[in-house]
C-alpha cells in the first residue's frame, strides 16, 4: 500500500507541473529511467560504428577512436544544456518547448521547425538503408517490399503504445549489448591471444606523434558529432516518464557517456586487429575486420543485427520522438490538429505516429541516401544552436543566475557546446545550405502565418506560470 500511495502521489505530482506549464496531462507515463535510457542507448545505436567505420578509420589516418572521443565532447556540452531545460520544463517537444519557454513561442517554433528536419527525414533515411541492406543479403526481394514491411512492424507498435516498445527496446539493447561483448573478446584474444594484428595494445587508435593538431581536432569534430545525435529524442518522452524533470537529464548523460565507451571500445579492438587502414574497404571495412578475428559466420550474424538494429530498435526510437514533437506542435495549433490527436485506449499520439510511417515511406521512395542524411543533419545542429542559446537567455538573463556555479552552467557551457555546433556548421555543402535555408524560409512563412504576423502565442502561454 504504501508503495501504491507514493506511485499515485508522483503521478499527481507529475500531472501538476504539467498543468503548471498549461497542458493537460494526455499521455500515458510509463517510462523508468533504464527506459528511457535504453532508448538514447538504441536511437543513437549502439552499434553504430560498423557502417561508417571505415571512412571514419581513413579520414582519421587511423585513429578513429580519437575521432569519438572528440565527437563525445562535442555532443558533452549540447547534452548539458538538454538536461537544464528538461529539469525545468518537464514537457514533450524537446527543443520546440525548450527554445519556446527559454526564448519565446515564435523562435520555439523556429526550433520545432528545423528539429523537424532531422525527426521528419531521419525515419525514412534509416528506412531506406535498412531496405539496402535487406537486398543485399536477398537479391530477388526488392527493397521497397522490406521497407514496407518495417514502416508496418514499427508503426504498429508504437501506436500500441510506448510500454510496448520499451520492452522492444530491451531486448534488442541486450542483442547488441552482446555483439559488442564478441568483438571486443573475440578481437582481444585474436590480437594478444593468438598474436594476429597488432600484436599488443598500442596507442596509435587515439594517438599519433605529429598528426594532432587544431585542424586535425575541428576535421574530427565535424565527423564525429553527428554520430551521436539521438540522445535527444529522449527528451520527447518526458510528458510518458516517472519524474521527468529528474530522470530525462539523468538518462541522457547517462545514455551519452555508454555510448561513448562502447564506441571507444569498440574502433579501438578493430583497430587492433587491423592496423593498417590502407588495406580497407571504406563501406565494409568493420565488416570485413571482424571477420579476420572471429570468422565468416561471425559477418553474416554482424549484418543480420544491423539490419534488424537500424530497421526495428533504431527507427522505433525515431518515429516515437517524431511523433511527439508533432503532437506537441499541433496541440499548441502550429500543425494540423489532427496530429494531436491520442489513441483513446493506448494513451499513444497515433495519429502523428502513422503519419510518420506514411511520410517515411514516400522519402524512402523517392529521395536519396545522401538527400535524407543533409536534411537531418543541417536540422539536429542548427536546433542544437538554438537550445544552447535559450539556456543562456532564460538562467543567464531572465532567471539572473549569476553564481559561479551558475555562470559555468548557463553561460559558458552553451558558449561552447553553441561555438563547437557553429563549427561544424559550416563544414556543411553548398547544397545542404541551400536546402536547409529554404526549409527555414517555409518554416518563416508558417509561422507567420499561423501566429498572425507572430502577434499571438499557443494557448497554453497564455495562463502560464513560468516560476
Amino acid at each position: 500500500m504504501p508503495d501504491t500511495r507514493s506511485a499515485t502521489a508522483s503521478a499527481e505530482n507529475d500531472a501538476q507541473k504539467l498543468e503548471k506549464l498549461g497542458y493537460k496531462p494526455q499521455l500515458k507515463r510509463a517510462l523508468s529511467l533504464r527506459d528511457l535510457t535504453i532508448y538514447g542507448l538504441l536511437f543513437m545505436v549502439i552499434i553504430a560504428p560498423h557502417s561508417i567505420y571505415g571512412f571514419v578509420h581513413t579520414d582519421s589516418h587511423g585513429m578513429s577512436t580519437f575521432v569519438y572521443m572528440v565527437g563525445f565532447t562535442a555532443m558533452f556540452f549540447t547534452a548539458l544544456s538538454y538536461c537544464r531545460m528538461s529539469a525545468r520544463f518537464p514537457i514533450a517537444g524537446s527543443v520546440y518547448s525548450y527554445v519556446q519557454h527559454g526564448i519565446n513561442p515564435h523562435v520555439g517554433f523556429i526550433a520545432g521547425w528545423l528539429i523537424l528536419l532531422d525527426y521528419i527525414f531521419a525515419p525514412g533515411l534509416l528506412y531506406l538503408l535498412v531496405g539496402l541492406w535487406c537486398q543485399e543479403l536477398f537479391p530477388a526481394i526488392p527493397a521497397w517490399i522490406w521497407i514496407v514491411l518495417f514502416i508496418i512492424v514499427n508503426t504498429v507498435i508504437n501506436v500500441r503504445g510506448i510500454e510496448v516498445a520499451a520492452k522492444a527496446d530491451f531486448i534488442f539493447f541486450i542483442v547488441e549489448i552482446g555483439v559488442v561483448l564478441a568483438i571486443v573478446i573475440g578481437g582481444l584474444y585474436y590480437v594478444l591471444g593468438e598474436g594476429g594484428g597488432a600484436g599488443q595494445l598500442t596507442v596509435e587508435p587515439f594517438y599519433q606523434p605529429g598528426r594532432i593538431n587544431a585542424a586535425f581536432i575541428a576535421t574530427a569534430c565535424s565527423i564525429a558529432a553527428l554520430n551521436y545525435l539521438g540522445f535527444d529524442g529522449i527528451s520527447t518522452l518526458a510528458e510518458e516518464t516517472h519524474q521527468p524533470e529528474r530522470n530525462v537529464g539523468r538518462a541522457i548523460l547517462l545514455s551519452l557517456a555508454v555510448i561513448g565507451v562502447v564506441f571507444f571500445l569498440q574502433t579501438y579492438v578493430v583497430s587492433l586487429i587491423e592496423p593498417d587502414y590502407t588495406k580497407m574497404k571504406p563501406e565494409t571495412a568493420f565488416f570485413d575486420t571482424c571477420e579476420i578475428a572471429l570468422g565468416h559466420g561471425f559477418r553474416i550474424l554482424l549484418l543480420v543485427v544491423n539490419i534488424l538494429a537500424v530497421g526495428i530498435a533504431n527507427i522505433l526510437n525515431a518515429q516515437a520522438a517524431c511523433s511527439r514533437v508533432l503532437f506537441s506542435m499541433s496541440r499548441d495549433r502550429l500543425l494540423p490538429g489532427f496530429l494531436s490527436k491520442v489513441h483513446p485506449r493506448f494513451m499513444t499520439p497515433y495519429a502523428s505516429v502513422i503519419f510518420v510511417g506514411l511520410l517515411s515511406l514516400i522519402c524512402s521512395m523517392v529521395s536519396t541516401v545522401d538527400g535524407l542524411a543533409r536534411l537531418v543533419n543541417f536540422g539536429a545542429i542548427t536546433s542544437f544552436i538554438m537550445l544552447n542559446a535559450a539556456v543562456f537567455w532564460f538562467f543567464f538573463v531572465r532567471e539572473k543566475e549569476r553564481s559561479g556555479k551558475a555562470i559555468i552552467r548557463s553561460l559558458i557551457c552553451p558558449f561552447i557546446g553553441a561555438g563547437i555546433l557553429i563549427y561544424v556548421w559550416t563544414g556543411f555543402d553548398q547544397l545542404t545550405q541551400i536546402v536547409g535555408f529554404s526549409w527555414l524560409a517555409v518554416g518563416l512563412i508558417v509561422g507567420f502565418v499561423k501566429s498572425k504576423g507572430y502577434k499571438e502565442v499557443p494557448q497554453a502561454f497564455k495562463s502560464i506560470k513560468m516560476s
